[in-house]
């Protein structure tokens, strides 16, 4: 039946008057709320009290400088916090759940929201029922209602045709999935006026519990602070009791805290993975869940489906087996030009050959256009569908023949089947025209035509089949067969219609590897990843593949068939060896995935259909085909591939481990910072020295600190060998041990020069000119050392001075504003004054010492690796 559908000015005119398709609108993010939350810090209201009573008491100047900067922190975490829940919300407009209706007579896919009352919806199996609305058409329909009804088994869906039918039976439900068929429906409610609506509180989207990571984050920030708040109470209580007065080292000591608990550390974390699932989406990767960022960086097995993520999905019919003939079949891609040869000669039909090509025409659900902005040919739906379409078009069949053959029923493909059939009219005869997997047709034929000839299938007819498929699966072509029969009665039981049918031949099919897959199967192997093909292809065409990617290093090949009859125990045995997984199901991904997470590894699977959604929830890593994906599968995924590349999975692989690196760097750039400047300061006042710092400068030192430096580590690019590396164990701890022994290491280094800088310009100046000595030291140090921060390992020569240009910026702008504290009326209210070009070049070469150090333990480091 053909449907016009709303015009796209009716549709807008509905959402006017009935609003979006969403059960609750997106929480509006407060600016206001964000903003106050900044200073409700339980630290920072201490910190305005004491601010408050030193106003009070006289020292207005100083209460003034710590209000100006408790504001300016303020105003920098609140915009790190709404730059956060603004990426966030960012991320939920990119994964947009989709819907095919008909508008103005085309069939086309729109936003799920968009849909209005009155759309007529297309729905096949695996997609999620975008709003409540009566059938207009089915074909095998039925619907996973649990959703609504707790019911395990799928219903089927039909038109009412007695009033005694069921009453829901013609009706589908917002939120409900189909399993099987397809089916117009046209839409009666949408939103909160939908059933779904009226008890769901919304839709499922984007999860916004917090990451392990950020829970990992937001833990140690609590115990460091509680650490911290200690450690400054035992600092100022020691200074007290080394004369110090009281009331300067209460406000001195609340704000040594203020400036060493890593606040930000939240904020800046989930920018920073914010920022990577952006870079992630530029690069066709989208993630639907948050979690799925720090887990790439610890997968180990990557379990991979073969057409379309391994190959391009371009099929091509190379070669046709019938009437005991091998035809060659020239052309290459969809375009509808070619020849039907046979030993080098245009092969003349027989009735053997016109019924295969009316397989191949009439039992196909795709489209075969002409793309005009692109000037090439296209499919519209399965590109194994879209080449046999171009094989009968290259042949001599057209677009009338099937306008002229319309399928008067349809038992669907799936995946448990392999095959489908449909039934047709024609020579005053009702034919079931099927095709599927060469193993499932030869079982359900009992005669083969040959020629004009009708013959049974032996026994050795079948072999002599079996052989030759042997030799088109050897040279990486794809085998799907064809066969037929008459029937009598449209109504008969599916498994009536599709027995004892008279085989016709098959097409074996050329889907080239992509060209960039080989590389990307080879970082992965370097980067302790084992790449593992699953296919429903045959055992040859699966290894032919395997070995000119690389993939197949010599490992076992299972078929399914073999790995449903291994016990768990006996297939966990073999798992780490099996390299390809040839005529598979999507049941048995479950099985595998399983299989090897009891093995301890950690495991990306990707699929596109409703039976592999187990597998991807079940996996570490779900992967779902954003193009040729259900949406049962999307939802259970925690990736989604726009573009279905193996490659797109490597480079997003590559990003998780770039982001958790981030991640550290600049959590160890704070460190060590914080430690340099406690230790510094503790030294003095054990020594009983005047203070180096006042609580001003302490505090005007975290605002340059935890600003933008911290942000432009975040978004450092990947180190040169970060694809060189083992996965991360995903039970390792926030810092490694090597990160731990830097901060402990380099923070007493710069402490240390810091001090002596502060001690001997005590010597021989005045207290004010010592304290602007240590004050733009510890500030120039930990600038230069987030150069140093840039990478554990690496030197930053070969990472490139320039190449995050960023932290440049960064550090250049708190340089600045450094010397405006010094040359600047700012001096007056904290306490530093102008220095002399002697004085920067001894500071500038402390620092220098500071990079040409840590370069000197890289160098150390790396030789004793080689």
């Amino acid at each position: 039946m053909i449907y016009q559908g709303l015009t796209h000015e009716e549709a807008g005119k509905r959402f006017e008057l009935y609003g979006p398709n969403e059960i609750e609108e997106a929480k509006k993010i407060s600016p206001l709320k964000i903003l106050l939350s900044q200073f409700l810090n339980f630290i920072v209201i201490i910190l305005i009290i004491a601010g408050i009573i030193s106003f009070f008491l006289g020292e207005k100047v100083e209460a003034l400088a710590i209000f100006a900067i408790v504001i300016a922190a303020g105003l920098l975490g609140f915009f790190q916090e709404y730059q956060a829940e603004k990426s966030l919300q960012a991320l939920k407009k990119l994964i947009t759940p989709t819907a095919k209706v008909i508008r103005e007579g085309r069939l086309m896919e729109i936003p799920v929201r968009e849909i209005v009352p009155g759309d007529i919806v297309f729905v096949e199996a695996g997609d999620r029922v975008p709003a409540d609305g009566k059938l207009l058409e089915a074909i095998d329909l039925y619907v996973d209602e649990a959703v609504l009804t707790g019911e395990s088994f799928p219903v089927e869906k039909r038109l009412k045709e007695t009033p005694q039918d069921e009453e829901n039976k013609n009706l589908l439900f917002m939120g409900t999935y189909v399993v099987r068929g397809k089916g117009y429906f046209e839409v009666l409610a949408t939103g909160k006026n939908t059933e779904f609506g009226k008890i769901a509180s919304m839709l499922k989207e984007v999860e916004e519990k917090k990451t392990p990571l950020q829970e990992k984050i937001e833990a140690s920030s609590k115990k460091l602070g509680m650490v911290i708040l200690l450690l400054s109470a035992l600092i100022a209580l020691s200074g007290i009791l080394r004369g110090y007065p009281a009331y300067e080292m209460f406000i001195w000591g609340v704000a040594l805290a203020v400036a060493l608990i890593p606040e930000a550390l939240p904020a800046v974390s989930t920018i920073t993975l914010a920022l990577g699932v952006k870079r992630m989406a530029e690069k066709r990767a989208l993630i639907r869940k948050l979690p799925a960022v720090e887990t790439l960086g610890s997968v180990t097995y990557i379990c991979t489906d073969k057409t379309g993520t391994l190959t391009k999905n371009e099929m091509t019919v190379k070669k046709i087996f019938v009437s005991e003939k091998i035809l060659e079949v020239t052309g290459v891609g969809y375009e509808p030009r070619g020849e039907i040869l046979w030993e080098g000669e245009p092969f003349k039909a027989d009735k053997a050959f016109e019924l295969l090509l009316k397989v191949t025409l009439l039992c196909n659900n795709s489209e075969l256009y002409f793309d005009e902005s692109e000037r090439r040919y296209k499919i519209k739906g399965d590109p194994t569908e879209g080449a046999l379409i171009t094989f009968a078009y290259k042949a001599g069949l057209s677009e009338e023949t099937r306008a002229f053959n319309p399928p008067l029923r349809e038992i669907p493909f799936s995946s448990e089947r392999m095959r489908m059939t449909t039934l047709h009219s024609f020579e005053n005869k009702i034919y079931a025209l099927t095709k599927g997997a060469l193993e499932i047709i030869l079982e359900r034929s009992s005669y083969i035509l040959v020629g004009d000839t009708l013959e049974p299938l032996s026994q050795e007819k079948r072999k002599e089949i079996l052989q030759i498929a042997q030799t088109f699966s050897e040279s990486a072509l794809r085998v799907l067969a064809f066969a037929y029969r008459e029937v009598e009665d449209l109504n008969l039981p599916d498994h009536e219609i599709e027995r004892e049918l008279i085989f016709l031949g098959f097409a074996g099919m050329m889907d080239p590897p992509r060209e960039e897959v080989k590389e990307a199967v080879r970082i992965a192997k370097e980067a302790g990843i084992k790449a593992v093909m699953i296919t429903g292809d045959n055992r040859e065409t699966a290894l032919a593949v395997g070995k000119e990617i690389g993939l197949y290093q010599g490992g076992l090949i299972l078929t399914g068939k073999e790995l449903r009859n291994l016990s768990e125990r006996e297939f966990e045995e073999k798992v780490l060896q099996v390299e390809i997984y040839a005529r598979a199901m999507p049941e048995d991904k479950l099985k595998i995935v399983k299989a090897l997470q009891k093995r301890g590894q950690i495991v990306a699977m990707t699929g596109d259909g409703v039976n592999d959604a187990p597998a991807l929830k079940q996996a570490d890593i779900g992967i779902a085909m954003g193009i040729t994906g259900t949406e049962v599968a999307k939802e259970a995924s925690a990736m989604i591939l726009l573009e279905e590349n193996f490659a797109t999975i490597v480079r997003a692989v590559e990003e998780g481990r770039t982001i958790f690196a981030n991640i550290r760097k600049f959590l160890t750039y704070l460190m060590t910072g914080n430690t340099a400047t406690v230790l510094a300061l503790t030294t003095a006042l054990l020594l009983g020295l005047p203070l180096p710092l006042t609580a001003v400068q302490i505090l005007f030192i975290n605002l340059l600190m935890d600003g933008f430096p911290a942000l432009a580590l975040g978004v450092e690019p990947p180190e040169p060998g970060i694809m060189k590396r083992k996965p991360r164990d995903p039970r390792e701890g926030l810092l490694p041990k090597e990160n731990l022994l830097f901060i402990a290491g380099m923070g007493l280094y710069m402490a240390g020069l810091a001090f002596a800088l502060y001690y001997y310009t005590l010597k021989i100046e005045n207290p004010l000119k010592a304290g602007t000595i240590f004050f733009a030291s510890i500030i120039t140090f930990r600038l230069i050392n987030a150069l140093n921060c840039r990478s554990i390992e690496y030197s930053l020569f070969k990472l490139g001075i320039f190449s995050n240009r960023w932290l440049l910026l960064a550090l250049s702008l708190s340089f600045v504003l450094m010397l405006l504290a010094l040359y600047t009326p700012l001096s007056l209210i904290l306490h530093t004054q102008p220095l002399s070009l002697n004085d920067w070049f001894l500071i500038l070469a402390c620092g220098v010492l500071i990079l040409l150090v840590d370069e000197i333990h890289k160098g150390i480091k790396r030789k004793i690796r080689a």
